[in-house]
């Protein structure tokens, strides 16, 4: 290996590493956060929280691989380019394929080991997690509940006061609210001064006996006359048992028959293996209902029952008119009864043929996920590379911007096209590979800017129009039409002073907190006496270029911000409504809606990053170092950017007002 090869190389794992470290570890905590009503205050063994978590890491590597892979490589590639890394390489001959081609090799290697990975680890820990949580809830079931607050299991709600024993089994001061699944509301609560938890290790429910107490319940009827004089029931008991089924302790598995068999838990053979046998059970179905529905027909027995009036195989008229009166009457009361038996059997049939499929599309989607992420891997670096080297910023501010933006859109992408697919809306072999394919065109594009020394984006042609479009003006500079007033009192002691004061008027201005017209005006009496503006340039009393910078950049940032906040209005008055619309029957024009509002919001995304890194511009520029608004930027900018907006522009007025005095 080349000492090239070997310093990109080493370069990118350092990064990399960290990088993923970091985000494994924020990504554990979310999933911790995720679980803490399992976890908290429930004391829990080291060895079991840790196992928790080390089952739980594995389903994350999907998430954390791409992004970090993203991640590093702009960094790198950026810090290189900030830093004419690159600019001696292609003095020396390297061109840009030729410094990715170690990294590149890793990367393909990177993403042939997630592959094994995704097929082994991911269902393996998946399996792991899934029954230890279970095992939890069956071997501690007191671990269920928690002390002085109410703990939701089921069709109940629980609260006690204090729990001892060694395995917190014996329950003081209990108080249950029983809940009706017919109608809302607490109608039954249950007192006790005691209870003990009973289960075994080989059963999934728990026992929960209660000693010494009561309950009320409400009596509601639906004549709501007989409910005006409150009827109610009341008991007392020494002894009272409720049973739980412990299965709803593990709250995304409750509609699993069988838990060894989640699609998350299958390797390739084993869901190829799946997959061919529920769509065989699919077909089985079908034939199924088919011969039900030809059956209740009754088309069999139709010749037989009817006779006709007249027979004439030429007959071209009603066939109703072939029969009597009375036959035609028992002929359209049969096709009413069973056109409505029909439509009964199709309706209690649908919701059990649109769940199969579901379960039949998870394990399709899961099947090629598995292929996703290695191709994700390799093509989310040639995104990651070319854009580093092209807007030629390292570092965590800039690059994390851009990473965190381009992975939530291709995440995105990847959670919408997934969830569509497994309802059927498309097929699910595309829900898998949409994202991915949505960026594949992306790296192509960037890799061959890079190549190319273009840059990554002609933005302004898209944005330019936009400004222009909603008369978003360029600010002059200098403001140098405005000037003092004639007849104003400054004005005449402007005209009082000789040339030398004015002339340090125009230099010291914001010194004497001085507004530009001040500076204009004094411009305009020396041009009246002879002093032209090239005079004053050329004696050096012109040189405020710092500040005409400052105020180009502030100028260019408010414009960029201004067109990225009209662009996420629109966009949420578009996306907005078009949720609203297909959650009320109206699909086909809530979905047009949210993908016009779609299509602005990626058009904002594009403002958004032009006018951030026209804040980072102007934050250099002034020699502030300000790595919180990465961070703010992160959690407010693409969800809450009105919000975000006017903090920045408050931030911005404030330093510049403190760095011109």
């Amino acid at each position: 290996m080349k000492i090239l090869d070997r310093y990109i190389l080493i370069t990118f794992l350092r990064t990399f590493f960290s990088v993923f470290i970091i985000f494994m570890f924020i990504f554990v905590l979310q999933g911790v956060w995720l679980y803490i009503a399992e976890l908290a205050g429930k004391d829990l063994d080291v060895s079991v929280t840790a196992k928790f978590i080390l089952y739980y890491m594995p389903k994350l590597i999907p998430l954390v691989v791409p992004l970090t892979i993203l991640l590093s490589s702009i960094m790198v590639f950026g810090n290189f380019a900030e830093n004419y890394e690159f600019a001696a390489m292609k003095s020396t001959g390297i061109s840009l394929q030729r410094a990715m081609r170690s990294l590149s090799v890793f990367i393909v290697g990177l993403g042939i080991a997630c592959f094994f990975f995704a097929n082994n680890v991911i269902p393996w820990g998946e399996y792991n997690f899934y029954n230890l949580r279970r095992n939890i809830a069956k071997v501690k079931p007191a671990l269920a509940i928690a002390e002085g607050q109410f703990n939701e299991i089921g069709d109940i709600n629980i609260k006690v006061e204090k729990k001892t024993g060694d395995r917190g089994q014996f329950l003081e001061s209990v108080v249950i609210h029983d809940k009706n699944t017919s109608k809302n509301g607490n109608y039954k609560v249950i007192v006790s001064e005691k209870g003990e938890l009973k289960s075994s290790i080989n059963s999934n429910v728990l026992q929960l006996e209660l000693i010494n107490g009561n309950y009320y319940e409400e009596i509601v009827n639906k004549d709501r006359q007989k409910n005006v004089n409150r009827p109610h029931a009341k008991s007392y008991f020494d002894s009272y048992i409720i049973n739980v089924d412990l299965e709803i302790l593990n709250n995304e598995d409750l509609d699993e028959k069988n838990y060894k068999g989640r699609h998350s838990m299958l390797n390739i053979d084993q869901l190829t293996y799946t997959i061919d046998s529920l769509e065989d059970r699919r077909k089985e179905d079908h034939k199924v209902l088919s011969k039900t529905l030809f059956n209740r027909t009754t088309y069999n027995a139709l010749n037989s029952n009817f006779e006709p009036i007249k027979k004439d195989t030429l007959y071209a008229g009603e066939i109703l008119d072939l029969f009597d009166t009375s036959k035609k009457v028992q002929i359209l009361n049969l096709a009413s009864n069973s056109a409505s038996s029909t439509n009964q059997i199709i309706d209690s049939n649908k919701k059990n043929f649109e769940s199969k499929a579901i379960w039949l599309n998870k394990h399709i989607i899961a099947l090629h996920d598995k292929f996703v992420l290695a191709f994700a891997c390799i093509i989310l670096f040639f995104v990651g590379a070319p854009l580093g080297a092209l807007i030629r910023k390292g570092g965590i501010g800039l690059p994390m911007v851009i990473a965190i933006v381009l992975f939530l859109t291709y995440h995105f992408f990847g959670i919408f096209a997934k969830n569509s697919a497994e309802k059927g809306t498309f097929s699910p072999i595309i829900g898998s590979w949409l994202s991915t394919a949505v960026m594949l065109p992306l790296s192509v594009y960037l890799t061959s800017r890079a190549t190319n020394d273009k840059g990554a984006f002609e933005i302004e042609t898209i944005l330019n129009p936009l400004k222009k479009l909603f008369r978003i003006k360029s600010k002059a500079l200098e403001e140098s039409n405005l000037e003092l007033e004639k007849n104003s009192e400054a004005f005449k002691t402007l005209q009082e002073y000789d040339n030398d004061k004015l002339i340090n008027v125009i230099k010291n201005y914001r010194d004497f907190d001085y507004t530009v017209e001040y500076k204009n005006s004094a411009i305009s009496i020396l041009s009246l006496r002879g002093v032209t503006k090239q005079e004053l340039k050329l004696a050096g009393n012109l040189t405020d270029q710092n500040y005409i910078e400052t105020i180009r950049l502030k100028n260019e940032y408010e414009e960029d911000s201004k067109l990225a906040l009209i662009l996420y209005v629109i966009a949420l008055i578009f996306m907005i409504p078009g949720r609203i619309l297909e959650n009320n029957k109206f699909p086909t024009e809530g979905n047009v809606l949210f993908i016009i509002g779609i299509v602005i919001f990626i058009i904002f995304i594009m403002a958004l990053i032009k006018s951030f890194a026209r804040h980072s511009d102007l934050y250099k520029h002034l020699g502030e170092n300000k790595s919180m608004n990465a961070v703010l930027f992160l959690l407010l900018g693409l969800p809450l950017y009105f919000v975000f907006y006017f903090i920045q522009k408050i931030q911005i007025t404030k330093l510049l007002k403190s760095n011109t005095k």
